[in-house]
């Protein structure tokens, strides 16, 4: 697996533990939820850095639209 990767799942797992401390929701799920996502694409549909970042971006879509939507 190149270090790209590794790195990219790293820096987005913490990037959705601290988004949801901040939104004051639980961190464990978002970072969990980023992994599970990465992993996904890395080994089952074999998509590589792209798809990482391709499952990251709809990752933060979803929960960007049920939080709008739990909001209003």
């Amino acid at each position: 697996m190149p270090y790209l990767s590794i790195l990219m799942i790293a820096v987005f797992a913490a990037f959705y533990y601290r988004a949801a401390e901040f939104e004051n929701a639980s961190g464990l799920l978002w970072c969990g939820l980023s992994l599970v996502i990465s992993v996904a694409t890395m080994f089952f549909f074999h998509w590589g850095w792209l798809g990482i970042l391709l499952g990251q971006v709809g990752l933060f879509a979803v929960i960007t639209t049920l939080r709008m939507m739990r909001k209003s």
